[in-house]
């Protein structure tokens, strides 16, 4: 037992520290993150000057915009998510550790997130005024991309970690993922339509928290085995 529970907390005090380092790296490449903002900021904003200004055609067009925006930004730093690891020799020592690198993987998945996924769900509300959204529809859509960009992270971080140290591989990951990811795009963009329509939307919600769950469980495990297959 007490080494059951010695190991639980080396895991933990590991897991704490990778979290920490990644994060810290994060905010020394801040330019990262912030073209990552730039980029979404870009891409809504266009369509509101190319589609015109009848505010009908923006309310119906809002929420997937968004979205799409959204599954577009997160994309930008998925081949970066092993690459340095995978330069200076960090993720052998990973794969040669102990520890389980499952858990690795989910870490450096909620580092992305932290670093991405929240910043565009504080944002979406914001770009989402110049469609005319309203109150519930802006929480919605807040609230849709906190739950999917923590599954584009896991998703991505398989396609990361199939392609990892090809040529081309930014581009091969953006074929991989962008299939994986069409069922959280749908869910997203419907969530906000139907809060739209007043129909609301838990059943659009409740799917997406079970894509989530479903992630969690199977991604990290998947992701391991890529990186395994990866450095053989």
């Amino acid at each position: 037992m007490s080494s059951v529970l010695s190991n639980q907390a080396s895991s933990s005090a590991m897991a704490w520290a990778l979290l920490q380092r990644d994060l810290l790296l994060v905010y020394r490449r801040r330019s990262d993150a912030m073209i990552v903002l730039v980029f979404f900021s870009i891409v809504v904003s266009l369509f509101p000057l190319g589609v015109g200004a009848d505010p009908g055609i923006l309310r119906l067009i809002g929420g997937g915009v968004v979205w799409v925006a959204a599954l577009l930004s997160a994309m930008l730093s998925l081949p970066r998510l092993f690459s340095s690891d995978y330069e200076d020799g960090t993720l052998e020592q990973w794969v040669l550790s102990p520890q389980p690198l499952a858990l690795t993987v989910g870490v450096k998945s909620l580092a992305h997130w932290l670093s991405t996924g929240i910043p565009l769900a504080l944002m979406a509300p914001l770009l989402g005024l110049q469609f005319g959204l309203d109150a519930e529809a802006l929480w919605v859509l807040s609230l849709g991309v906190g739950m999917g960009t923590p599954i584009l992270s896991l998703i991505g971080a398989v396609g990361s970690a199939l392609t990892l140290g090809l040529r081309g591989g930014n581009l091969l990951v953006a074929l991989l993922v962008l299939p994986l990811n069409i069922p959280v795009l749908i869910l997203g963009a419907g969530a906000v339509d139907a809060a739209q329509s007043g129909l609301g939307a838990g059943a659009h919600l409740s799917l997406l928290g079970a894509l989530l769950i479903m992630t969690l469980i199977g991604a990290p495990f998947a992701a391991a085995a890529a990186l395994r297959i990866s450095l053989d």
